[in-house]
């Protein structure tokens, strides 16, 4: 089994397929607007997020600055991040990840990705949103 691991190791980790070299050639040289255009239409969604979540009592965060995902401080709420999570999946529809899964510096937090169209998260803030008034935290 060790001998099988070692090359599968090797094949995997040093000896890169020629079809997977062409195409990071290809990825790398080619035109990059396509990327230019993601980028701000991941702004956009970022921007738009942590607008909706500021304006949510009881949730706040800041605005990140890597990656698509936000992290929300949600302690004003009385409830823990895994509580929180739970209960907007089960009641809500809007999936989240506690920060507790981070570590011990995530606790009071949740991750919300913002890797969707506008319309969804737009909706997920507002479901959440109703969600909290209802339950009057």
């Amino acid at each position: 089994v060790i001998q099988k691991m070692t090359l599968l190791l090797e094949t995997t980790s040093s000896c890169v397929s020629p079809f997977i070299q062409e195409a990071a050639v290809e990825a790398l040289a080619s035109n990059q607007d396509v990327i230019s255009e993601m980028m701000l239409e991941f702004k956009k969604r970022r921007d738009l997020m942590v607008k909706l979540i500021n304006n949510i009592p009881g949730i706040s965060c800041i605005l990140p600055k890597g990656a698509f995902y936000i992290f929300a401080n949600i302690s004003e709420t009385g409830l823990d991040d895994i509580e929180f999570c739970d209960l907007i999946l089960k009641e809500a529809s809007v999936a989240a990840c506690p920060g507790s899964f981070f570590g011990k510096h995530g606790v009071g937090y949740v991750r919300f990705c913002f890797a969707n169209s506008e319309e969804k998260i737009t909706t997920a803030m507002d479901r959440i949103k109703t969600w909290l008034e209802k339950r009057k935290f």
